[in-house]
């Protein structure tokens, strides 16, 4: 699984003129199965976005398709995390 977190950058100014095609991508996420939670880095810092059912490589793909990250709004860092212990509702993180 995959923790990212998106960092306001240079251009963060232009957020709002990119925030249609933002929200499409975060939509397509959770529709492909791949993203579990979207949200906000506090205060106003950016985003964060918890992935599994991907690989690196594609995830690097998919974060270059996000026109914030495309645009300079924002800039991705990602941590990939292998669950050891969870709660039983988090059980399927280990897989």
């Amino acid at each position: 699984m995959f923790v990212v977190t998106l960092s306001f950058a240079a251009n963060k100014a232009e957020a709002p003129q990119h925030m249609d095609g933002h929200n499409a991508w975060i939509r397509r996420g959770f529709e492909d199965g791949i993203f579990l939670m979207t949200g906000s880095l506090q205060p106003a810092a950016g985003g964060v976005v918890i992935a599994h059912n991907i690989t690196r490589p594609a995830l690097e793909a998919r974060l270059g398709e996000d026109p914030f990250v495309a645009e300079n709004v924002v800039s991705p860092t990602i941590l990939e995390i292998a669950p050891g212990r969870t709660d039983a509702r988090l059980d399927f993180l280990k897989a």
